[in-house]
């Protein structure tokens, strides 16, 4: 797989909730637009993905549905030294699917991948 890094928006005007775990195994909880975006930039920061992952709040799309919503761009990961480019390789979103991801996680893991830095 080419090495990856993420840009992952989450819509903080959607007022729904999801249950599921933060990470695989563990204990589903409530979770609103704003306790993703926190649980995820968390998760980037115990991982070291920081260079890899971006986290944003914006439009995810679905505005019309409960939420919460979360899209993401995927793009190639540079070389040390070259400038990132802002074309996307590949993207996905999670409009009205979050809840059946088996965990929080899921969102980064499945798409960047189990590497660590």
């Amino acid at each position: 797989m080419t090495p990856r890094r993420l840009v992952i928006t989450v819509c903080p005007r959607e007022r729904g909730v999801v249950v599921l775990p933060i990470t695989r195994g563990g204990r589903a909880v409530r979770l609103d637009a704003a306790s993703i975006l926190r649980h995820l930039s968390e998760l980037v920061a115990e991982r070291g993905l920081g260079e890899r992952v971006r986290l944003r709040e914006g439009c995810a799309g679905g505005c019309s549905g409960p939420g919460p919503n979360v899209s993401l761009e995927i793009f190639a990961l540079t070389r040390p030294g070259e400038r990132e480019d802002h074309v996307a390789i590949d993207w996905k979103t999670y409009v009205y699917s979050l809840g059946t991801l088996d965990c929080l996680a899921a969102v980064i893991e499945d798409n960047l991948g189990r590497a660590r830095r």
